[in-house]
């Protein structure tokens, strides 16, 4: 089991076919999740994985698994056992053993990575974001003078 450490949000890259905003915030953390499907045999098939993001409306992850767009597909939260339905939107180019997925779920459920997200209107330029750029604090004054 995966505790994470470390949340980090990142702001989306314009790759959309209508440049459309994002419906939620990614949020860069690791979940350990079973990924269960139907394989071709009509024959249940899973994997046990990790995200690399996760929004309210789905998550990317590491899929070792043969995955198409549009692929039904479940994931299993292996902290909470909670399940959800989601569907394939994205796969990556093969890098490796295993490449990077997108899945959406078939119904919000911002809930179900047991964490709070921004708010839509959140940016990495929000002054709460940690390393935004802030003022200079005042500086004190030399203490030392000439004579």
């Amino acid at each position: 089991m995966m505790i994470p450490s470390l949340i980090w949000v990142v702001s989306p890259p314009a790759i959309s076919d209508n440049n459309a905003p994002r419906r939620s915030q990614r949020v860069i953390l690791k979940v350990s999740v079973m990924v269960l499907a139907e394989g071709a045999d009509n024959k249940s098939i899973s994997e046990e994985t990790r995200t690399v993001t996760v929004n309210a409306h789905g998550a990317m992850i590491l899929l070792g698994l043969k995955a198409s767009i549009g692929r039904l597909l479940t994931l299993r939260n292996s902290r909470t056992g909670e399940e959800i339905a989601c569907k394939v939107v994205y796969v990556s180019a093969h890098e490796s053993e295993k490449r990077q997925v997108g899945v959406d779920f078939m119904n919000p459920c911002p809930r179900f990575w047991r964490i709070s997200f921004p708010p839509p209107d959140w940016t990495t330029q929000s002054p709460e974001a940690k390393g935004s750029p802030r003022r200079p604090a005042s500086t004190p004054q030399n203490s030392k003078q000439k004579k």
